[in-house]
């Protein structure tokens, strides 16, 4: 006999608004390419502009297929969610346990980043000390000791954030959201029109080539610079009217990122030869910056500023995201309960908020720690590296959940859908879907062999996290690899009453209806 699907009535207060929304999505997904350019300059060379091109596309329909289920399936989980809901508990977790590990790289990797943003100021702080006095040197490490307590305090900063309620961190986002946008749009207007030189892009394509290996090492980081979508609708459960609101939102992230994006890139190959990002690897943009006459004197410090704040709350977007995440998990019993408990006062996942961003500090004591080349950072390196493969393997059972949920779940009203669908039987097929599966496959492909670090350290954290799901389930006397029976039907009726999406309710009675009449 089916059992509840273990989701108790959300207790997550309804506090994002459809600008919250965007925002969320734009806090983690804006900010990436802040971080990616630098990196991705230096492996594709002349053809960055085609390496995030490539992987802008297929992010474009990874964004199309998270607006498809995350307005059909409006709860917190995401990716997670939609895998154990159409294939099955094993499937969710390891979905799950993929987008976890980019979640608390994300905090890592962006708190590391922001701070690199953020000591351009440094000497004039401290009477002209760059952040290379501030480090040491044991044996093969080069620490950057104040880089890493930085890091350390602004991750604590944002436990306290979260912690305090997802009202106070989506006004922290969108305040701080405004200002990046209209700073990164006065830089690239800025760069196109008074120094871009088309000429240095044509030199750079035709005689600056890398070769097949380099293109795929830099369009297997340029997906980075698009990850984040999950995080509209890891908040789904606290979006009003999610329906309406998460499709809109979807589309507008996805073209203004990806205008964003192409834009830097274009930019950059227009005013800088690709290796003269190297040592820029933390602060690309405000290199950019810097190199734009006339105004290149403040547009360096101000872009050093919105980069430091976007990518800020970038790493807080990751904190809502793990913490969400793990509280969906626990709620169908692929985590224990214990990271189910909500605080009485401010309603938020307390405990996942705590034990998963210490999870991303010892991530970052880890980056901080391995052996790097002089001159380079190596904490920047590691974490870029796992989390390219966090995304795609993650982004990889999302798209096949979309697949088997058109035919499973065919009653569930779907208020937007990715388009070119084929109809087969009741679910229908989407061309565009099975292009996405392709595409992150390709990209899946290229991290694995072109990430030394990703290709033993991800696989690594999913048998882990593997092996803990198996010792939990063990231990509560539940099948190890099958599946719980669950009355999704019931669980979805409650989740559209609780979003008070009623139409949508309604249409879905009326579907179930109309089922059992022709049984």
């Amino acid at each position: 006999m089916a059992q509840d699907s273990g989701v108790a009535p959300s207790e997550l207060r309804r506090d994002v608004s459809v600008w919250g929304s965007y925002m969320w999505g734009y806090a983690d997904v804006g900010a990436d390419i802040y971080t990616a350019l630098g990196i991705v300059a230096l492996a594709a060379l002349g053809f960055t502009p085609l390496a995030f091109l490539f992987a802008g596309l297929v992010y474009a329909l990874v964004g199309l297929g998270y607006a498809e289920l995350a307005s059909a399936y409006p709860v917190a989980g995401g990716g997670q969610f939609y895998t154990l809901r159409g294939i099955g508990d094993l499937a969710g977790f390891i979905a799950g346990a993929a987008l976890l590990l980019d979640y608390t790289i994300d905090i890592s990797l962006f708190m590391v980043i922001s701070f690199g943003y953020f000591n351009f100021f440094l000497p004039y702080l401290t009477a002209g000390h760059h952040i290379a006095d501030y480090t040491i040197i044991i044996g093969p490490i080069h620490l950057a000791w104040l880089w890493l307590a930085e890091t350390l305090a602004g991750i604590l900063v944002l436990i306290w954030l979260n912690v305090r309620g997802i009202r106070v961190s989506s006004a922290f986002n969108e305040i701080l959201g405004v200002v990046a946008i209209v700073g990164q749009s006065i830089i690239v207007v800025a760069g196109f029109v008074l120094v871009w030189q088309p000429g240095l892009v044509a030199q750079q394509f035709l005689h600056n080539r890398p070769t097949l290996g380099q293109f795929a090492f830099g369009s297997s980081l340029a997906i980075i610079s698009f990850v984040g979508l999950e995080s509209i609708s890891q908040v789904a459960q606290e979006t009003r009217r999610p329906a309406t609101i998460i499709p809109r939102t979807s589309i507008g992230l996805i073209l203004s990122v990806l205008i964003f994006a192409m834009a830097f890139a274009v930019l950059a190959m227009g005013m800088i030869p690709a290796q003269g990002f190297r040592g820029h690897e933390g602060d690309p943009v405000a290199l950019i910056a810097g190199h734009i006459p006339l105004i290149g004197i403040v547009a360096a410090p101000l872009t050093a500023l919105i980069g430091g704040l976007i990518v800020f709350i970038s790493a807080n977007s990751g904190v809502v995201s793990a913490s969400r995440l793990t509280y969906s998990m626990s709620q169908f019993q692929l985590l224990p309960r214990w990271f189910n408990a909500v605080h009485k006062t401010y309603r938020t996942p307390t405990r996942t908020i705590i034990v998963f961003s210490g999870v991303a500090i010892v991530q970052t004591l880890f980056a901080f720690f391995t052996p790097g080349r002089p001159g380079s950072n190596a904490a920047i390196d590691l974490l870029t590296n796992l989390y390219a493969f966090g995304a795609t393997s993650g982004y990889l059972l999302v798209f096949a959940s979309l697949m088997v949920l058109r035919f499973r779940d065919p009653y569930t009203p779907r208020p937007y859908k990715m388009p070119l669908n084929v109809p087969v039987h009741v679910g229908g097929r989407t061309i565009l879907g099975i292009v996405g599966m392709l595409g992150v496959s390709t990209i899946l492909f290229e991290v694995i062999l072109t990430h030394d670090v990703g290709r033993i350290a991800g696989p690594g954290w999913i048998i882990l996290a593997v092996l803990l799901y198996m010792l939990h389930r063990r231990r509560q006397r539940l099948p190890l690899v099958g599946n719980l029976p669950r009355d999704w039907e019931a669980t979805q009726k409650r989740v559209l009453r609780e979003a008070e999406e009623y139409e949508s309710l309604e249409q879905y009675e009326e579907a179930l209806a109309a089922r059992g009449a022709h049984k």
